[in-house]
C-alpha cells in the first residue's frame, strides 16, 4: 500500500508578489514600446470614435444656439455646469459637442484629400519613373514648381478664387499633397525599375500598364501607406489653419480651426474656447506622426532588421 504524497504548498512572500507585479509592469511597458498602444488609444478617443459615433455620444447639437448659457466655464470651474462639461462659447455652442463633431470633419477631409491627392501623385510618380525621358522631366518640373510655392499662401490664393467650403478645402489640400506623393513614389519606383524581374517582365511582353500596376506598384505601396499616415496630421493642420484664417470652412460648421479662431480674442477671460480645440489638434497630429513612424519602421525591411 503506497502512502499518498502531499502536494507541496508554495508560500509567496511579499517580495515574490512584488517581483511578479514588476514583471507584469515590465511586460506591459515592453508591449507599449514595441507597439503604438498609446498613439492608437489617443486616436481612438480623439478622432476615430468621435468621427464614427458623433451623433450618439455628442451631448448636444453642435449648432444649437443657446445665448442664455453663453460663455459658461467648464463644469469643474466656478460658474460651470455638468450640462456643458467643457463649457460653451460666445453663441452658447457646447464646446465638447463641437470638438466631437469636429473630429468627423477633420477625418473626412483628411481621408478625401489624401485619397485624391495621393492617388494622383502615385500615378504620376509611377509614370515619371517608368516612362523616363521627357515624361519624367515634365512631371518632375511641375512637381518642383509646386513645391517651390509656400503651401499656405497657395492654399489661400486657391480658396480666394473658388470660395470657402468643404469641397473647396478638400480640393485645395489635394492639390497641395499630390507633389509629395509623386516625388516619393518616383524615387522608390526608380529603384524597383532596375530589378531583374522588371526586365524579365519586359522580355515576356508585359505591357507598361501591367508592369506598373502588377510589378512596380506592389513594391512601393508600403511607402504610400506610410506617407498617407503621416500626411493625416499635415492635412489636419492645413485645414485648421485655413479655417483659422477664415479661408476654410464657414460657420457654424464645427471645425477645430474655427473654434481656435473664435477663442483667440478671449484667450484670457475664456481660456477654454482656445485651449480644448488646440489640445485636440495637438494630440491628434502628434499621435498620427508617432503611428506613421512606427509603420515606417515596420514596413521598411532595412529598418525592420535593425
Amino acid at each position: 500500500m503506497t502512502t499518498p504524497t502531499a502536494t507541496p504548498v508554495i508560500n509567496t512572500t511579499p517580495a515574490d508578489e512584488l517581483y511578479r507585479q514588476r514583471g507584469l509592469i515590465g511586460r506591459a511597458w515592453s508591449t507599449t514600446r514595441q507597439y503604438p498602444v498609446i498613439p492608437l488609444l489617443i486616436l481612438a478617443i480623439m478622432l476615430i470614435i468621435p468621427a464614427i459615433f458623433a451623433n450618439l455620444i455628442s451631448p448636444h447639437d453642435p449648432t444649437d444656439v443657446n445665448l442664455r448659457d453663453r460663455l459658461m466655464p467648464p463644469a469643474w470651474q466656478e460658474g460651470g455646469s455638468w450640462q456643458y462639461v467643457l463649457g460653451t462659447d460666445r453663441q452658447g455652442f457646447d464646446i465638447l459637442s463641437r470638438i466631437i463633431h469636429g473630429a468627423r470633419i477633420s477625418l473626412s477631409i483628411s481621408l478625401l484629400a489624401i485619397a485624391l491627392g495621393g492617388g494622383v501623385g502615385t500615378v504620376l510618380g509611377l509614370l515619371a519613373a517608368y516612362g523616363g525621358g521627357w515624361v519624367d522631366n515634365l512631371i518632375m518640373r511641375i512637381v518642383d514648381i509646386k513645391l517651390a510655392f509656400p503651401s499656405i499662401l497657395l492654399a489661400l490664393v486657391l480658396v480666394a478664387v473658388s470660395g470657402p467650403g468643404f469641397q473647396t478645402v478638400v480640393l485645395v489640400i489635394a492639390l497641395l499633397l499630390w507633389a509629395r506623393f509623386a516625388r516619393m513614389v518616383r524615387g522608390e519606383a526608380l529603384a524597383v525599375k532596375q530589378q531583374d524581374f522588371i526586365a524579365r517582365a519586359q522580355v515576356a511582353g508585359a505591357s507598361p500598364t501591367r508592369i506598373m500596376t502588377r510589378h512596380i506598384f506592389p513594391n512601393v505601396v508600403n511607402t504610400v501607406v506610410v506617407l498617407a499616415t503621416l500626411e493625416v496630421g499635415h492635412v489636419i493642420i492645413l485645414e485648421s489653419t485655413l479655417s483659422f484664417l477664415g479661408a476654410g470652412l464657414v460657420k457654424p460648421t464645427p471645425a477645430w480651426g474655427l473654434m481656435v479662431a473664435d477663442g483667440r480674442a478671449l484667450i484670457v477671460t475664456a481660456w477654454w474656447l482656445f485651449f480644448f480645440p488646440t489640445m485636440a489638434i495637438v494630440l491628434t497630429v502628434l499621435s498620427m506622426n508617432l503611428l506613421g513612424d512606427w509603420l515606417r519602421d515596420r514596413l521598411d525591411p532595412k529598418l525592420r532588421n535593425v
